[in-house]
């Protein structure tokens, strides 16, 4: 696909061109403006645009690298957590069940504090199938080491993948990490950007450098080493104290962001909207926030105190920063695009972690409702937000309410 370029704008910080691309598009050109050494591809819908794009730049001659051609997902993440390994800055991903396919190295590459940056293009795990968002795929590695974050727009996923290399290749950190970008509404939709200069994105992204770590004849070193009971604790130990550090090591990273790129964040962990005066809000993660956004607007002209957080960082989980935002709410109602069947109240794994993280709070404890929606694709409209927005408005007068309530269903 052809990107439509409009003039370029000059400021204090360099020339950034404007393009109308896709999420995916802009991912793929966050990896040129890193300029990733090893790039590996398979396709699987949705995160096959980005493979197609990247391909697309190195057969124009805009893009150096070694772009390899999988034959399935499991060697496709293979391969980048071995040339990462030997130096090479690397760059992969994937979708729904070819996520899961490549489940095995996913495990081992945190383990082996391999800084590989990849792109999940949030998609339901069959069967039954379905190519439409779900947050199940990249989800399934958050206890195994992995940063996740989730963006909500084609901005913030070049930005953020700037960002994802610029941290998980800090030698303080060393381990993966995964951008999330909603299947279809993100992956495919196609939205002006901003693209900085080559020069301002060298300032901000250093080279990689393994150091003493790196795999090499003059450097011989032991990678997978069988540990067993004599090591496996301490390896463990030190990959905790590697994500542990990751959340110093990422609001640097988006401080420095905002003075090269004139672009701030504000809060990297996650997004506040609208809460200064909020009675209640509404947390969710990814795409999900833009129905959200235009339903508080409409609500707020009806006289309802109604915000929004959106969490971009899930691993590491800003526990801390969440509770104390969510202790001025009267109640917080949670919208999951996930599913955690048997989990405590039958509820999803952010609402899950929402309530763990309040449990050890010590500021004041809201109710918290749980919303499954929009699985398999399934758009979440402005009438089922002010819908859960009138049941969370029912916990914050003491009414009892379900938990864990699905929205959206067919009746």
């Amino acid at each position: 696909m052809a990107v439509t370029t409009v003039p370029t704008v000059e400021s204090s910080k360099g020339t950034e061109k404007t393009a109308l691309i896709t999420g995916s598009e802009a991912i793929a050109v966050a990896c040129k403006l890193a300029d990733v050494d090893v790039i590996t591809a398979y396709p699987i819908r949705p995160y096959d645009t980005v493979m197609q794009y990247v391909a697309k730049l190195v057969a124009d001659g805009e893009m150096d690298c070694e772009y390899i051609v999988a034959e399935g997902e499991h060697s496709q993440f293979e391969i980048v957590k071995h040339a990462s390994a030997v130096g090479a800055r690397v760059f992969c991903g994937s979708s729904g069940v070819g996520w899961m396919y490549a489940m095995e190295a996913l495990t081992v590459t945190p383990a082996l504090r391999i800084p590989m940056v990849a792109m999940v293009g949030n998609r339901a795990l069959d069967d039954p199938g379905a190519f439409g968002v779900e947050h199940n795929d990249a989800l399934a590695v958050r206890d195994l080491g992995w940063q996740l974050v989730w963006v909500d727009n084609a901005q913030e996923a070049l930005d953020t993948a700037l960002i994802a290399y610029r941290v998980a290749e800090d030698r303080r950190i060393f381990l993966p990490c995964a951008i999330s970008c909603d299947g279809a509404f993100l992956t495919h939709s196609q939205a002006l950007v901003k693209i900085p200069s080559q020069e301002n994105v060298n300032a901000f992204l250093p080279r990689y450098d393994r150091g003493d770590l790196l795999l090499h004849p003059d450097n011989p070193i032991s990678v997978a080493p069988q540990a067993n009971e004599d090591w496996v604790m301490e390896i463990r130990r030190q990959n905790y104290a590697a994500m542990e550090r990751s959340a110093g090591v990422i609001r640097e990273a988006y401080a420095d962001f905002e003075r090269i790129f004139d672009r701030s964040y504000g809060n990297p962990f996650f997004e506040e909207y609208q809460t200064e005066d909020a009675d209640v809000v509404l947390l969710g993660m990814g795409t999900v926030s833009i129905p959200i956004k235009v339903a508080i607007r409409q609500m707020r002209k009806e006289g309802k105190k109604v915000g929004l957080i959106r969490m971009r960082w899930f691993r590491p989980f800003a526990a801390e920063e969440l509770t104390k935002s969510l202790s001025r709410f009267a109640a917080v109602g949670v919208i999951d695009r996930d599913y955690s069947f048997g989990s405590p109240y039958m509820s999803g794994v952010l609402a899950t972690e929402v309530r763990s993280a309040l449990y050890a709070s010590p500021g004041k404890k809201p109710p918290v409702l749980d919303f499954i929606a929009g699985l398999g694709g399934r758009e979440v409209r402005v009438p089922d937000v002010q819908k859960m927005t009138e049941a969370v408005y029912q916990a914050a007068e003491g009414k009892p309410q379900p938990l864990t309530q699905w929205i959206g269903l067919r009746e």
